[in-house]
């Protein structure tokens, strides 16, 4: 937290959100977003209205681990009108904001950076009810091994002009990838103890089937998909950068594209070179980090 001026407090929170219930997360008119709920929820805890301010954008459908915003809050006398009092402490707004919304207090970080996730679940299986809009489905087989190597183009500063919206309002499409990978991770919803029908841990055979979506638990347990988590770190990102990037890196997967097409891409300085865009339900903001003179 920091002070700007006497009787006004500036509170640091950290959400997390389903994206698909929200139109974006800034204030957009007669539409519901993640600042529009935040500032109704601080107006009803202080009793007059406050702006939100959040550190990292999210289009509509894309989720949030952990976001972070601000807001000032003036902590006023309702006995005495014109009274100002001395700040909550950070407890007491968590819990009163969390009796309308899920708001938790994070501790200050030396760092500025945002770091995205993507999740792909590759497999000719319909999706599960627990993915649907949580995952992107991929029926085809991907090779992640390519993928990476178009990762490795991508990583490190340079023109995004063509992974950028057509109506980006950033001043420049210079940006620096600080981490672009490609994992391959567990899928399964379900607990271990729940699929081999006895306690402990998968064993590691059930662990490499489930890490290759080749793993079948039995009747009524659905086979597992390929989970691909592509993951996304620099200081700021271009709209829409990550989502187009990750069309490319898919494209790359399926064979459709190679690591040259990748770098042609680059170079070429044109959006509509890239591949569609990918969906933004399986998109999740997973951290932010700041410095104090970002506040």
């Amino acid at each position: 937290m920091s002070q700007k001026n006497p009787g006004v407090q500036r509170y640091l929170v950290a959400i997390e959100y389903i994206g698909t219930r929200f139109s974006g997360s800034q204030q957009q008119l007669n539409c519901r977003t993640v600042v529009g709920v935040l500032e109704d929820a601080f107006k009803k805890f202080i009793g007059h209205p406050v702006s939100v301010f959040c550190f990292s954008r999210t289009d509509a459908g894309v989720h949030a681990l952990s976001n972070v915003c601000h807001v000032d809050v003036e902590r006023t006398s309702k006995r005495k009108p014109g009274e100002v009092l001395n700040p909550h402490e950070p407890f007491v707004v968590k819990r009163a904001v969390n009796h309308f919304l899920q708001i938790i207090m994070p501790d200050i970080e030396p760092l500025s950076e945002r770091r995205y996730f993507y999740r792909l679940l590759s497999g000719p299986e319909p999706l599960s009810t627990f993915e649907k809009d949580r995952a992107w489905h991929v029926p085809q087989d991907l090779d992640i091994f390519a993928m990476q190597k178009g990762c490795n183009i991508l990583v490190g500063q340079h023109d995004f002009i063509s992974f950028r919206a057509a109506g980006c309002q950033a001043n420049s499409p210079i940006r620096t990838l600080d981490e672009f990978n490609v994992t391959v991770m567990v899928p399964s919803p379900y607990f271990p103890s729940f699929i081999d029908g006895r306690e402990g841990n998968l064993g590691c055979d059930q662990v490499t089937d489930a890490i290759n979506g080749s793993a079948n638990f039995g009747f009524g347990i659905r086979k597992q998909h390929r989970c691909i988590v592509v993951t996304a770190r620099a200081r700021s990102f271009l709209c829409h950068q990550v989502r187009l990037l990750v069309g490319v890196l898919k494209a790359v997967g399926t064979g459709d594209l190679n690591c040259s097409d990748v770098a042609r891409i680059l170079d070429v300085k044109d959006v509509t070179k890239a591949s569609r865009m990918v969906p933004a339900c399986s998109l999740y903001l997973g951290h932010v980090k700041y410095k104090l003179h970002d506040l």
